[in-house]
């Protein structure tokens, strides 16, 4: 196999692998090589982001690949198999790179050795950018570069991401990299000897390029389950020389895993003893006296929920300002078009169409910037790992990650950016789990759902408690539900919660606000243009067919000089009555009648699909009561005087299964955007979908009818 830096790098980009632990410095090392001008995509077929962006060296282009932060290519998570594919090529769709760029944290210097010895192994030149040397001086613990450089026999150049210290020495030495690096380590004698019949059993197989199969042939031999993708590769005869070197190993009394560890961290210890200029210091750091009080027993957990609710507050109420603008300027946009284009068709579509759609896109952006701030800084400076190993405890207990917490808690504002939020989770089944349960946190738009039914039905003294209980209601079938799914869907251990406690640092605003705003541009590139569509789709079914009687026998109201707000409210009513959305409605009466509802409320759930708020104005509207909001004494008279099912007028009863049913059931088409996004499927938003409208369906029938059958009204 021809290496591709046969190619001259004039004729053609060349293409450079971004890899290190996370909390290494590698996004700011990123940022600085390539001016925060990049790609993000996923992966073909998962939810690992790919980021790429071109960069320039000393005599051309070259395209830099961030790889996802990886401990290990032995790979157990998403992330990590995608790092190693990539690297050996194996990724669909994605070249093989040129050359690794490994960034080594000088003040983690044993661990990120450890790793940088597996990239060696790909059989490709590796560039070392050194990083945190900054934060390693002022902690007394040093590194020599070139001294580091001449132990490995690798290109070492130290940096300052933040900075941009030392930023063009490392474009050089990228540039210049041409040597491939190998594996520099050995098993005891046993051990090297049974690997060499896995090394030729990988070679024969031809399962990666010649040039990695000692790398692969290491981590078949160590660490490869039966049913790994290479071992599917490369046939019987491979697994079956890989079981055959392990059973005698095993003979030879030798633990495999543990004499790999112990052989690549006693090179490790080895290199960082004789790099550090200066021993280090014996007593605790900044960062260990820091964690005494904010990982403490009592302390730490007090601290833990003063932030989050920081946090909540601000996702739930600072973004209530900038909500509030966005939607005036939909509002003024949507008028001032009305007002230029005329009444009409067109003016319907374009206004009540795709300005209420956009409006219902941007309108999240407030609470997703919000939050992403929050936790980048949170994670910049490296609290968020001690935030996840203080819930991890209580969160292993119905099956989630420590790290879930804080989606969870973020979903109470909005489940958009909870869901988002769940990247930070590293194993696939746990992220999945707290995307699928994260909706059933009470959200602030079931709000002016709980406000208008418990105005409306609810005795005063019982107000205060109905809607705590709502509350309550949604955190424990979330917690059911994510205990029952990790015990069937997602089947398994708990994932082992192995977590670095990374040094403290000051976040670079440059990066933050980065972070901030690519989140934000995903979001309203990728979910939004879902949410656009389906926002088109319900206005159509909300709007046709147009009844020219009913247009006619408002004007004829009219003209008798019968009010005209009161007329155009009506005409809508009648309007949506006759629609496809009212038609649905009547439609699905009969299965929602156990429940307590007409086909009036009926128009309100599909119309909810939009936004669970829209709830209430599609109610104004079906009532003839026409603009209007939770707080809408004429709505909440029309609806207590309102006959429901069997001639029986509405009551709490009703009141409390409808918010029930709000409670449980997924009536929002941006959450399931978002999640198609997150998990690169219409599978799963579809699945979520499903299992939320049957819990609540069931969940406020059990209401509805129990509470009949015990003789309440």
């Amino acid at each position: 196999m021809s290496s591709p830096l046969e190619t001259p790098l004039s004729a053609r980009p060349l293409r450079v692998a971004l890899a290190g632990n996370p909390n290494s410095g590698k996004t700011s090392i990123f940022n600085g090589l390539t001016g925060l001008r990049h790609k993000v995509a996923n992966y073909p077929g998962v939810t690992v982001e790919r980021i790429e962006a071109e960069m320039a060296l000393p005599g051309g282009r070259a395209l830099l690949v961030d790889l996802p932060g990886c401990y290990s290519l032995h790979a157990r998570a998403e992330d990590e198999r995608i790092a190693r594919d990539v690297l050996l090529g194996l990724e669909p769709g994605v070249p093989r790179p040129d050359v690794i760029l490994a960034v080594v944290d000088a003040t983690n210097l044993e661990r990120n050795l450890f790793f940088l010895t597996q990239l060696m192994e790909t059989g490709m030149p590796v560039c070392v950018a050194l990083s945190m040397v900054d934060v390693a001086e002022r902690s007394g613990i040093p590194v020599d570069a070139a001294a580091l450089e001449e132990a490995l026999g690798l290109p070492v150049v130290p940096v300052v991401g933040r900075t941009g210290r030392n930023l063009p020495a490392l474009r050089e030495a990228i540039a210049r990299a041409r040597r491939a690096a190998g594996r520099t380590w050995r098993f005891p004698a046993a051990g090297e000897e049974t690997l060499a019949s896995v090394r030729e059993a990988v070679a024969k197989a031809a399962i990666v390029p010649p040039e990695a199969v000692e790398g692969e042939a290491v981590r078949l031999f160590v660490d490869a389950e039966d049913d790994d993708p290479s071992f599917a590769r490369g046939g019987t005869a491979l697994l079956a020389a890989v079981r055959d070197a392990r059973a005698r190993l095993a003979a030879a009394g030798i633990d495999r895993e543990a004499a790999e560890a112990e052989c690549r961290y006693a090179l490790s210890n080895d290199v960082a003893r004789r790099v550090r200029r200066v021993a280090p210091s014996p007593g605790p750091s900044r960062s260990e006296r820091i964690d005494r009080v904010l990982t403490h027993r009592v302390l730490g957990p007090l601290i833990y929920l003063a932030i989050m609710g920081l946090i909540f507050q601000a996702v739930y109420a600072w973004a209530e300002p900038f909500m509030g603008w966005i939607e005036a300027g939909t509002g003024w946009l949507g008028g001032a078009v009305s007002g230029l284009l005329g009444p009409g068709l067109l003016t319907d579509l374009v206004v009540d169409g795709a300005i209420a759609g956009a409006g219902n896109i941007l309108v999240f952006l407030p609470q997703i910037c919000l939050l992403f701030l929050f936790l980048t800084i949170l994670d910049d400076i490296g609290y968020l790992s001690r935030a996840a190993f203080l819930v991890d405890r209580v969160m292993r207990g119905v099956g989630l990650h420590g790290k879930a917490f804080i989606p969870l808690m973020s979903s109470f504002a909005c489940a958009i950016p909870g869901i988002m939020a769940t990247r930070t989770i590293e194993s696939r089944r746990d992220r999945m789990v707290t995307i699928l349960v994260a909706p059933l946190m009470s959200c602030s738009a079931r709000l002016p759902v709980y406000a208008l039914m418990i105005g409306a039905f609810i005795p005063e003294g019982w107000q205060s408690i109905t809607l705590l209980s709502m509350y309550a209601l949604s955190v424990g079938v979330a917690l059911l539900a994510a205990f029952v799914l990790r015990k069937t869907l997602f089947r398994g251990e708990v994932s082992t919660f192995i977590l670095e406690l990374p040094r403290y640092k000051v976040p670079s605003p440059r990066d933050v606000a980065r972070t901030v705003y690519d989140r934000g541009a995903v979001f309203v590139k990728q979910a939004g243009t879902v949410i656009l569509a389906i926002s088109i789709v319900l206005w159509f079914l909300a709007y046709f067919p147009r009844s020219d009687e009913v247009k006619e026998r408002a004007e004829a109201r009219l003209a008798a000089g019968e009010p005209e707000e009161q007329v155009r409210a009506d005409e809508a009513g009648e309007q949506v009555r006759q629609s496809f959305a009212g038609r649905l409605g009547r439609a699905i009466e009969p299965a929602i009648e156990p429940l307590g509802f007409d086909w009036r409320i009926g128009i309100g759930i599909i119309s909810s699909f939009a936004a669970r708020e829209v709830l209430v104005s599609s109610l104004g509207v079906v009532y003839g009561v026409g603009e209007v909001d939770e707080t809408s004494t004429a709505l909440r008279d029309q609806l207590r005087a309102a006959e429901g099912p069997g001639g029986r007028r509405f009551t709490w009863l009703t009141a409390v299964s409808l918010m029930v049913f709000f409670v449980l059931a997924c009536q929002c088409m941006s959450t399931l955007a978002v999640v198609k996004r997150e998990t690169n499927s219409w599978r799963w938003p579809l699945f979520m979908f499903g299992y939320m409208t049957v819990l609540a369906y069931f969940g406020s029938l059990l209401v509805y009818q129990g509470g009949l059958a015990l003789g309440f009204q």
